[in-house]
């Protein structure tokens, strides 16, 4: 016979792991069905992004390119898009697929949320730009059109990401860009980098790496199929030509070009030696630039180098009487005088 004690104790743990399973909403069942179905629809998300994309660069979408995309099969890809094409969200013209109304506002949605969620890391925060992409990809399924508004609002309604591309409307309208690459840019003739493309990260990781960023002045010196030399803000480069072609330039006269200003960097700066500032490269964005600038790190202001750490990477400066610390590659984006004081 049951101990009726053990009963008890027996129905009260079933009890407690059928509530730890199945309790709504909460339980361990409803968040797996709740993760489930986010999975699905950030996939059809990034589906419409991708469709947008191709349609915007001209480009046909394909099964083979979508499933390059979502890093999922070619038959996966089929059922999503039959999902979507009973959402409305597609439309097919033979083999084509093609966003319908309803889809391509909803694409411009998600795209709008990724840009101004990369605008406010950028603008408003301190972390690295080779985070950016990767966090508004996650960000951007999260914001309501009423969220991406608000955020719009924080940030001034910003017309550009910090890549340079355009920023869709709460409306659904964005501005068709026509873009010269790097890689195709003339000889000796002075431009200004529009947009750096973020995708592949890797390839994105690398042009970080150089200091590259939207705004520069650049001119090419040498092109050949290995390699192209050109000079950005002062500072030599060299890229592979598959490299170069995810940067984005625009023409402008030799009139309007800027008059190149010599200058070092505050790295090259050696201790006891005095320099002042000519400014702050705009790859420092957000929170780190208002702390340098905080720190009195303003053009005109004087600084001199009193002391290297025993390994080399940090450096002790004089700014304004106070004593601070900036490591190799922060200094390397201040742009200081040739001459030392």
């Amino acid at each position: 016979m049951i101990d009726p004690l053990n009963a008890l104790i027996i129905a009260a743990i079933l009890t407690a792991i059928s509530s730890w399973l199945f309790w709504p909403e909460k339980g361990l069942f409803w968040r797996w069905q709740q993760a489930r179905q986010m999975t699905r629809r950030v996939l059809r998300e990034d589906a419409l992004k991708h469709i947008h994309d191709c349609e915007y660069h001209d480009r046909r979408p394909t099964v083979k390119s979508l499933a390059g995309s979502l890093r999922i099969t070619d038959n996966e890809v089929s059922e999503l898009l039959s999902e979507m094409q009973d959402h409305e969200l597609v439309t097919f013209e033979g083999d084509q697929v093609k966003l319908s109304l309803q889809g391509r506002s909803y694409a411009l949605h998600i795209i709008r949320a990724h840009r101004l969620w990369e605008r406010y890391l950028a603008d408003k925060t301190g972390y690295p730009e080779a985070d950016w992409h990767s966090k508004s990809e996650h960000y951007e399924h999260l914001l309501t059109p009423a969220d991406a508004e608000a955020l719009a609002n924080e940030l001034g309604h910003p017309r550009y990401d910090p890549h340079g591309d355009p920023i869709p409307t709460a409306a659904g309208e964005l501005a068709a860009i026509e873009r010269l690459t790097l890689s195709n840019f003339p000889l000796d003739q002075p431009g200004r980098i529009t947009h750096l493309e973020d995708e592949p990260e890797a390839v994105y990781a690398q042009l970080v790496a150089e200091g590259l960023h939207p705004g520069m002045s650049i001119r090419v010196v040498e092109v050949t199929p290995q390699r192209i030399v050109f000079w950005a803000n002062g500072d030599e480069h060299i890229l592979a030509p598959i490299i170069a072609a995810n940067i984005s330039v625009d023409t402008f006269s030799v009139e309007e070009a800027p008059e190149p200003v010599p200058h070092d960097h505050l790295n090259e700066l050696k201790p006891n030696e005095s320099v002042r500032v000519i400014g702050i490269s705009k790859a420092i964005r957000g929170a780190e630039r208002r702390r340098l600038m905080d720190l009195g790190i303003l053009p005109g202001t004087t600084i001199t180098a009193e002391l290297r750490s025993p390994a080399g990477e940090l450096t002790a400066y004089q700014v304004r009487g106070a004593l601070i610390g900036l490591r190799d590659e922060q200094a390397a984006l201040i742009d200081i005088e040739q001459g030392r004081l």
